[in-house]
């Protein structure tokens, strides 16, 4: 099936132009970056929008373009100045376009995480591990910096009958890992329902399932692990220091990541009594940040 996709250039009104763009039919809308200017850490109940955002909208191709131009023109209040550009966007295996970018990829000395259409490309080696991992519908395929400095230290970990929480588990990326790397158990925290369905679902992919649970930050009540793993962002991570290393033994082991390198020394002046750490990893920007919990 085709699709008739209606572009609007930077608007002062976008969230106007994406209820016109409802208004006129569409049966979707989306908005994207104009420029390069990344929303990296929205406040609580935030949905900001970039300063210069572009509104798609898709309908169906028998739409009457004039009449959509009409209903936008008229209901945006800058309707008048807006450039609008329309485009026939043929349907495509989107899947199958992914994997064509997408080639397995390797952590530290024995972690491979690959779509399961290219499997048979990683070398022959009796140590490697190799996760199975497909799009579906949280973040974390690995290609992300701070998943992948998540990864490189997972493999250098000895994590053999170890109970592990992942927290902010996304995909379930680095539950997985863990898993595959020796741990006995993951304990996998998310406020998005649909993460926690995703990890469910990749690892029972990889033939973890039975070893790993999912619940929502309001049932999480799990008892001290070995290790944390918290992949999230900055604002929560300082927030959420307490209830991380309160649920980490003793000696045990915490990773952090997903903050930018400017932010880390916020991160260890909030952890500094929790925690003794390793040196800090940093990957195009962004930095990971290591240590073990102290035994009082």
């Amino acid at each position: 099936m085709s699709f008739l996709q209606f572009r609007i250039h930077p608007s002062q009104h976008p969230e106007f132009v994406d209820e016109a763009l409802m208004v006129a039919g569409a049966l979707s809308v989306s908005f994207i970056d104009a420029a390069d200017d990344p929303v990296l850490e929205p406040g609580p109940g935030e949905t900001p929008l970039w300063a210069q955002t572009v509104v798609l909208g898709l309908f169906d191709p028998t739409v009457k373009v004039d009449e959509v131009e009409t209903v936008l023109r008229t209901l945006v209040p800058d309707g008048a100045a807006l450039q609008i550009d329309t485009e026939l966007i043929e349907d495509r295996d989107w899947v199958r376009a992914w994997l064509v970018h997408w080639e397995p990829l390797r952590f530290g000395r024995r972690l491979w995480v690959t779509p399961e259409e290219k499997r048979g490309q990683i070398p022959a080696d009796a140590n490697a591990v190799i996760m199975t991992l497909d799009p579906g519908l949280a973040f974390g395929t690995g290609t992300h910096p701070t998943t992948a400095l998540c990864l490189e230290w997972l493999d250098g970990q000895d994590l053999a009958g170890k109970t592990v929480i992942d927290y902010g588990c996304g995909s379930g990326i680095l539950a997985i890992a863990a898993l595959l790397l020796g741990a006995e158990r993951v304990i996998c925290v998310d406020i998005d329902p649909q993460a926690l369905t995703a990890t469910q679902q990749n690892a029972a992919t990889n033939g973890v399932a039975a070893r790993i649970e999912t619940c929502l930050p309001e049932a999480f009540s799990a008892a001290p692990a070995n290790f944390v793993l918290a992949n999230i962002l900055a604002g929560p991570l300082q927030t959420l220091a307490p209830t991380l290393c309160e649920h980490l033994k003793p000696g045990g082991r915490l990773v952090l990541a997903g903050l930018l390198d400017r932010q880390a020394e916020a991160l260890h002046e909030v952890y500094a009594p929790y925690l003794t750490f390793e040196s800090d990893v940093s990957k195009d920007g962004w930095t990971r940040i290591a240590g073990q919990r102290l035994q009082n």
